[in-house]
């Protein structure tokens, strides 16, 4: 049974009530995203939906959100990572840019992978409105392009201090490649050991 605000529609076939979905694009990481939310255009703006465990739960990827985690950086070339947790607190990430302008960057770490130790990058920004599933087993991080940037993303698992861990930005076993120069990181990012496999 569907409820509606007001008077139901007459006609449901009509383009305006037809159901919007989310707009999957699988990457070169095994099992990362990128999500582009189908946007309802009409004279107020738009409407489009961020976050359907449903279609996600169809395409084999994990739905559950335990938090939900905001970053807000004041200076372009600001870099936080590349963060993970350990199991049995993996976690998967759910990326958007609220403001400015991020490139974001997603490593594999599971040893089993297809993609094993390789990366993907994307840019988010305010202006496309993509957001990027980063899946478990993978560690994340991101440049900001432009100042007053803000992310929003959700985590599966809670925080858990004893299971977190990362790599290094700049590790030669991943060869990321940042589009912008390095201005602002924090003594633990610059502290993570050098990956073995």
């Amino acid at each position: 049974m569907r409820e509606y605000c007001g008077a139901a529609p007459t006609d449901l076939t009509r383009p305006s009530w037809r159901i919007w979905a989310v707009l999957f694009r699988e990457t070169d990481l095994a099992g990362a995203f990128v999500i582009e939310p189908e946007r309802r255009v009409d004279e107020r703006g738009y409407f489009a939906r961020l976050f359907c465990e449903s279609e996600l739960a169809e395409r084999g990827l994990e739905g559950r959100v335990r938090q939900i985690n905001t970053g807000f950086s004041p200076r372009a070339g600001t870099l936080r990572g590349m963060h993970y947790q350990t199991p049995p607190h993996a976690e998967a990430k759910i990326v958007r840019c609220l403001r400015g302008a991020v490139f974001d960057v997603v490593i594999d770490l599971r040893p089993g992978s297809p993609t094993f130790k390789r990366w993907y990058g994307i840019e988010l920004t305010v202006e496309n409105g993509l957001l990027l599933y980063a899946p478990p087993g993978t560690a994340h991080g991101y440049l900001t392009l432009r100042n007053d940037s803000e992310l929003l993303y959700t985590t599966s698992a809670a925080y858990a201090p004893n299971a977190a861990n990362g790599v290094r930005y700049d590790d030669e076993a991943f060869g990321i490649v940042w589009p912008a120069d390095i201005h602002v990181i924090s003594t633990a990012d610059c502290s993570w050991s050098a990956f073995s496999s």
